[in-house]
């Protein structure tokens, strides 16, 4: 997530809200209480509502004159219903929310205070890392657990990780599934499997468990 969150308050200008995000690419800001609390959130398409009227000029028919102005301020542009997420929230949950709600970012509270934002381009940039980089990090995570430096081979393939015993003796089922969960903590890997044999024995299919 974005720890250095810019925000604005319910009395902040809806035009200067538009500014920031036009200016930053931001795609929303929380909107923030004086107690620090999120309020509500404030969209592109909140200020640009109602905000671009029609060109007389291209249109035959002549559009309604509206009877009054669009509101000045965010607060009356504003959502206050609004879809948050822990910090301990599982980075998985949160690509689902994104997909199910078709949300583009949410705040992330720590208790009832703003702690940072995510966004869908913060989920993506994991998944863009390159295999070698990931391959390198699963390695060094299963090193560092199982403290056999030289035991274990890892490949990785379209952020795929295959992980298995390059020398020694053969895992414990145990072990087996501690080395197959450490390797999908890894940003970018999307499935993980730990094959049971040897490097250099006969190989054993194992099983992909999606992250």
């Amino acid at each position: 997530m974005t720890h250095e969150v810019v925000t604005v308050g319910p009395d902040t200008s809806a035009k200067y809200a538009a500014e920031v995000m036009a200016e930053r690419g931001f795609a929303a800001l929380p909107v923030v209480g004086e107690d620090g609390a999120v309020v509500g959130i404030v969209a592109e398409a909140d200020v640009l509502r109602d905000r671009l009227p029609p060109d007389p000029r291209l249109h035959l028919r002549r559009s309604p004159v509206p009877d009054a102005p669009p509101a000045l301020l965010v607060r009356g542009v504003m959502t206050t219903s609004v879809r948050t997420v822990p910090v301990t929230a599982d980075v998985s949950d949160v690509a689902r929310l994104f997909v199910d709600a078709r949300l583009r970012s949410v705040p992330v509270l720590d208790g009832e205070r703003l702690a940072g934002i995510v966004s869908r381009r913060d989920l993506l940039r994991p998944l863009a890392r390159p295999d070698e980089e990931i391959r390198a990090d699963v390695l060094r995570l299963v090193e560092s657990y199982t403290h056999e430096t030289g035991s274990w081979a890892v490949e990785v393939a379209e952020g795929i990780a295959t992980v298995r015993r390059s020398r020694g003796a053969p895992e414990s089922d145990g072990e087996r599934t501690t080395v197959e969960t450490l390797a999908r903590t890894v940003p970018g890997v999307v499935a993980a499997r730990v094959l049971t044999d040897v490097l250099g024995s006969d190989t054993d299919p194992g099983s992909a468990t999606p992250q």
